[in-house]
């Protein structure tokens, strides 16, 4: 197997790594980096066909690569005590935790937008589903996990963020030339990032005195086949003038799950271009 990380701090050789929405955009991203850096895979999310799927393809460029893969819902707290449990009774402990599940509204060519409308008007259920996935299935996942990593008192856990919830959305890229009936940037998805923020600060002072680190990277808008015009109206609100692709988060979640970020806990890594910055 390949390691390009063997003996630096990057290395993750011989560690567990959990990864919840494994087979999302970032999801991907963090589980070929966390192989490439050696460590042992415990990959979870909905679909158990693209969860073998994403399986073999990590094989196929790690070779001797350890993989597993469990259909996990996020929301479901038996799931989660189940696949911590998985990760354990194959390797023995965790070390890392990924939590990259999340409901996340779609600006994407072909995205059904329409329910994205007025704040006055975005409806409940919606608004209860995000906080089902995004916060409280955070919260379980760390629960489940947290419970192994107590045992050897050490483990880094992290929590997906946004740059909204850091500032309020610009709802003005979100509108199309000629369209009537503007779309929004849901309320949901800024509380619910911002609230993972407030979640990694506590765990970070709850486990005050151990290795148990927890905190937060912060990417922003990843391309992903989106529309001309909303990429151009994306990427001008940034001081890079891009969106950004979706494998430059690799180092990030590297440094985050490695001895690279031994002295970093409670803390928010981020990523977006300098959107925040200006």
């Amino acid at each position: 197997m390949n390691q390009p990380y063997k003996g630096t701090p990057f290395d993750l050789t011989g560690r567990a790594v959990l990864i919840s929405g494994a087979t999302g955009l970032l999801g991907t991203e963090f589980a070929f980096a966390a192989a490439s850096a050696g460590a042992d895979l415990v990959l979870g999310d909905l679909d158990s066909n693209r969860l073998e799927s994403l399986k073999n393809e990590i094989i196929a460029s790690c070779p001797g690569a350890r993989v597993l893969v469990q259909v996990l819902d996020v929301t479901c707290a038996d799931s989660c005590q189940s696949i911590a449990q998985s990760c354990e009774n194959q390797f023995g402990r965790i070390d890392g935790v990924v939590h990259s599940a999340a409901i996340d509204p779609k600006f994407e060519q072909g995205s059904d937008t329409s329910r994205f409308s007025k704040f006055t008007e975005f409806p409940l259920a919606l608004w209860q589903t995000s906080l089902d996935v995004n916060l409280t299935g955070a919260f379980q996942l760390a629960q489940a996990t947290c419970r192994i990593m107590e045992k050897s008192g050490k483990g880094s856990i992290i929590f997906l963020g946004s740059n909204y919830g850091l500032v309020g959305p610009d709802q003005r890229i979100y509108k199309k030339a000629g369209q009537e009936a503007q779309t929004y940037k849901p309320a949901v998805y800024s509380v619910c990032k911002a609230g993972l923020l407030g979640l990694t600060k506590f765990l970070a002072a709850y486990y005050m005195n151990t290795s148990i680190r927890t905190n937060l990277l912060t990417p922003s808008g990843v391309w992903n086949k989106h529309d001309p015009e909303f990429t151009g109206n994306y990427s001008s609100r940034t001081i890079l003038g891009r969106m950004s692709e979706k494998d430059e988060y690799r180092g990030a979640i590297l440094f985050l799950l490695s001895d690279a970020s031994s002295y970093m806990t409670g803390a928010n890594l981020v990523i977006d271009g300098g959107w925040t910055a200006l």
